[in-house]
């Protein structure tokens, strides 16, 4: 699956929270509700990742870390198109970047 695939399938579900945080609360979630709740997911993630090193302890830790990553995905590609933010092309420019100054640092 490409990041266009993706972009456009966690916008798409993105749409149908909005609808239910109407419902329930009356307005959709702001972008600062948004990355409290990455947030709290990166905590999350951070856990299962000991877990997966064997230094905390969660049944069923592979399968709960892979709904993780994809929780964190999701906020990050929403975040990005609430703000306006052409994910792929910053992650392209921004890993040429890395790249380029790791392979210098590796030069000298």
């Amino acid at each position: 699956m490409k990041l266009s695939d993706l972009e456009k399938s966690a916008l798409q579900l993105n749409e149908l929270y909005e609808q239910l945080e109407i419902k329930r609360y009356g307005r959709i979630w702001t972008t600062e509700e948004l990355a409290l709740g990455f947030v709290g997911d990166v905590g999350d993630l951070a856990k299962l990742i000991q877990a997966n090193a064997g230094i905390r302890t969660i049944d069923d830790c592979k399968a709960k870390l892979g709904h993780e990553l994809s929780d964190c995905l999701w906020s990050i590609i929403v975040l990005a198109n609430k703000c306006g933010i052409d994910l792929e092309a910053e992650f392209v420019r921004n890993t040429r970047e890395l790249a380029e100054y790791v392979s210098s640092e590796l030069r000298t």
